[in-house]
């Protein structure tokens, strides 16, 4: 079981009263992954929302061919600092539940926080208040991770644009 501690100065549980950090937080477990190390494939089962405590990780697609995924492929980077990008692995909530992209450890190490889907959606359908709060930030997530695609694509075709002159 995780403690309130490790989980309370955590963005997306701001608004959450000390009651709800304790029920959240009983569903929680950590690990730590190395560099380069993946956290999770694309098309695995997505069964956990994810959190990063401390490092980096990327969210990667897979190109087909290819031995390893590589930061080439990076679509979006998730660092404890910036309060929009630590949560990651939403497809737990939406259908067929399987991981979009894969994720790999991009730091020395990066420590995660992971909740169980199953145990998480039951709260949120418990409790409507602890469900709105989880929804309302995951909106804030896809927005930022809607920008980082956004830019990623302004990139691309920028250097197409200079290469073609």
């Amino acid at each position: 079981m995780t403690s309130v501690r490790l989980i309370e100065n955590l963005h997306i549980f701001n608004e959450f009263s000390h009651k709800e950090l304790e029920l959240v937080a009983g569903l929680c477990s950590t690990a730590e992954y190395r560099e380069e190390e993946c956290l999770f494939k694309e098309g695995d089962p997505a069964t956990e929302m994810w959190i990063v405590l401390d490092g980096g990780v990327e969210l990667r697609f897979e190109l087909p061919g290819r031995r390893a995924s590589t930061s080439e492929s990076m679509v979006s980077s998730h660092q404890n600092d910036v309060p929009e990008s630590q949560v990651f692995g939403w497809s737990c909530f939406i259908p067929p539940y399987k991981m979009r992209l894969s994720a790999y450890c991009t730091s020395k190490r990066c420590h995660v926080l992971k909740i169980g889907s199953d145990q998480l959606y039951k709260v949120m359908n418990d409790d409507k208040e602890i469900g709105f709060k989880i929804m309302n930030y995951l909106v804030q997530v896809i927005g930022f991770r809607f920008k980082q695609m956004q830019n990623e694509v302004a990139k691309i075709i920028g250097v197409s644009m200079m290469n073609s002159w």
